[in-house]
């Protein structure tokens, strides 16, 4: 079972990464957090202002209309989903 396969299986998070103007990181977080139960973020690379972004998959959607705006205002770039990291298979839920 691959690890999108047991997100998707015990409703973990999708997971993005981006890069967030370092000068407007604070902006971003502030963003992101006037809407409950839409993201959770946290700085993966302080060097390189990389954030990791976690988004219950039911709130996908919103995530992205806010990160398309956040994009479009050249505070957030690179946005790639990826699998999620904490995934673990073996886990039990």
């Amino acid at each position: 079972m691959s690890s999108t396969d047991f997100a998707k299986n015990n409703q973990l998070c999708v997971y993005y990464q981006g890069q967030v103007l370092r000068s407007e990181s604070w902006f971003v977080v502030a963003v992101l957090k006037s809407w409950e139960h839409v993201v959770f973020d946290r700085t993966v690379d302080v060097e390189r202002s990389i954030f990791e972004f976690f988004v219950p998959a039911a709130m996908e959607p919103e995530f992205l209309a806010v990160m398309l705006q956040l994009t479009t205002q050249g505070l957030v770039s690179n946005l790639h989903k990826l699998e999620n990291r904490l995934a673990d298979p073996l886990a039990v839920v």
